[in-house]
């Protein structure tokens, strides 16, 4: 039936695709960039299949207008801190072009020194995301509805960093 819309428990969707675990299942994934402190400030979904470092100048252009010092409001970080799946030397090119400092570990050798505890706060993110269980078992067929709730709980988890911090 063309023009028909999925029904919102529906099977599969535009961004799921198998994933790398369980080649039989889909499913789909979430890519993050965050500041010094955990709060998200971009959020895509791919297909889990996807590989990371395919999103990483999706993710830095994707940056909001920072306030915080006086003057104009910041929109490139300082620094990108990323684990292995993001390693890529054109992309390592294009973020130095752009005056970001890439601190990424390479594949094949030790990780650096001293960046999982700065990692840390990417990873306690995605641990906030994911205590939204509609965010950790996607049910949603359509890509739009799914980004939806993932918006609200981006914003629900700036809410609460916002109230900690006025009390």
């Amino acid at each position: 039936m063309r023009g028909r819309l999925p029904h919102p428990r529906e099977k599969g969707g535009a961004d799921t695709g198998p994933s790398p675990v369980d080649r039989r299942k889909t499913g789909s994934k979430h890519h993050l960039i965050c500041d010094g402190r955990g709060t998200p400030l971009k959020v895509i979904t791919t297909s889990a299949n996807v590989n990371d470092v395919t999103q990483t100048l999706a993710l830095v252009d994707g940056i909001p207008p920072v306030a915080g010092r006086p003057g104009r409001p910041r929109r490139r970080p300082e620094a990108l801190l990323g684990d292995k799946g993001y390693d890529s030397n054109a992309h390592r090119d294009e973020l130095r072009r752009r005056r970001i400092l890439p601190v990424i570990s390479r594949k094949g050798s030790p990780n650096i020194k001293g960046i999982g505890k700065l990692r840390y706060v990417v990873e306690q993110t995605f641990a906030l995301l994911h205590h939204f269980k509609r965010l950790a078992v996607r049910w949603e067929r359509r890509t739009e509805l799914h980004d939806a709730f993932v918006s609200l709980a981006c914003s629900l988890i700036c809410w609460r960093r916002l109230k900690r911090s006025r009390s």
